[in-house]
C-alpha cells in the first residue's frame, strides 16, 4: 500500500489518490483513524499493481500472481554475522514447500537472496512484491549467499494456489531430555505431517536459562537445523553443539505455528 495522511472519507474506496501533479497514483482503499474520520492515516493501491490486475482480468478473466514456494524472514545483525554478511541484509530461507518451483530449481534452506533479477533485495519484504509482479512461467535469475559463497540460480516462477492445510494424527510423545537448558523430545510420527517437519526435529517441552532462551526460543517451538545440519535426537543436536567454537553465534531453525524462521544463538563458553 501507499501510506498517506491524505484526507479520506469513509467511503472514498475505490476512488483515486492524486499527486499534486494531477496524476493517478493509487486506488483508495482503506484508512485508520481513531475518531471514525477522515483525519488518520490512508492507504492505497499502488496505480501499477491496479492496472497490472486491469490486464489480466482484460487478457486471462482471472488474477494471477507469481510464486516460489518459500518461507522467509529479515536477516538480523547476528544472522548476518552467522551468515559470514558484511551486514544485515537480503531474504533468508527459512522453509521450502514441497514440489514448489524453488525446490525444483534447488534452492535450499539456509540460502540468503541478495538479489531478483538484478534487483537487490535489502529486506525480506522487497522479495514477495518482486515475485508476484512476475508472471508464471517466467525464468527469472537469483543471486544467493549459501555456505559463504555467492552464486547465480535461475528459478521458473511458479503460480500461487490455493492454500492446502493438512490434518494432524497423535500419538503420545515420549519423554523429554535437556540439551542447551531445553527440554525437549523427537517429533511423533503425527507431528511430522506439519509442514517443514518431514525430515523430524526437536519439540520444545521446557525452556531453562541459558542461550535458546536468550535467543527468544519458547515453549511448543519446534528445533530443526543447526549451522545447516539437521538433527532428530537430543543426542544429535547436543553434538552439533559441542563441534561448534564456544561463544560465536550460529544459525537455529525453528518452526513455530505455521511458519519457520532462523534465530541466532550463541554457542555457550
Amino acid at each position: 500500500f501507499i501510506q498517506t495522511d491524505v484526507a479520506i472519507n469513509p467511503g472514498n474506496s475505490g476512488g483515486p489518490l492524486f499527486s499534486l501533479d494531477g496524476e493517478v497514483i493509487g486506488v483508495n482503499s482503506q484508512i485508520y483513524s481513531r475518531t471514525g474520520s477522515y483525519s488518520g492515516l490512508s492507504f492505497a493501491v499502488p496505480i501499477s499493481l491496479a492496472m497490472d490486475v486491469v490486464r489480466q482480468l482484460r487478457a486471462d478473466g482471472q488474477v494471477s500472481r507469481g510464486w516460489l514456494g518459500v518461507y522467509i524472514q529479515d536477516v538480523t545483525q547476528g544472522l548476518s554475522e552467522s551468515f559470514g554478511l558484511d551486514k544485515p541484509r537480503g531474504a533468508l530461507i527459512a522453509r521450502i514447500i514441497e514440489d514448489s518451483p524453488a525446490q525444483q530449481a534447488g534452492l535450499r534452506v539456509g540460502d540468503i537472496v541478495l538479489g531478483f533479477n538484478d534487483v537487490d533485495i535489502g529486506l525480506s519484504s522487497s522479495l514477495p512484491p518482486l515475485v508476484g509482479r512476475t508472471p508464471a512461467g517466467e525464468r527469472v535469475m537469483l543471486e544467493l549467499l549459501r555456505d559463504g559463497e555467492r552464486l547465480q540460480l535461475a528459478v521458473v516462477v511458479g503460480e500461487l494456489p490455493d492454500e492446502q492445510r493438512g490434518t494432524l494424527r497423535t500419538r503420545k510423545p515420549r519423554a523429554p531430555e535437556a540439551v542447551l537448558g531445553l527440554s525437549l523430545r523427537p517429533l511423533t510420527p503425527g507431528e511430522r505431517e506439519r509442514p517443514g517437519l518431514d525430515d523430524g526435529g526437536l519439540v520444545v517441552e521446557k525452556v531453562g536459562p541459558g542461550a535458546a532462551r536468550d535467543a527468544g526460543i519458547v515453549v511448543g517451538d519446534v528445533l530443526v537445523m543447526m549451522n545447516n545440519k539437521r538433527f532428530r535426537t537430543p543426542k544429535e543436536l547436543a553434538e552439533i553443539v559441542a563441534s561448534l567454537p564456544k561463544g560465536n553465534f550460529t544459525t537455529l531453525l525453528v518452526v513455530r505455528g505455521e511458519s519457520s524462521r532462523f534465530f541466532a544463538l550463541r554457542i555457550p563458553e
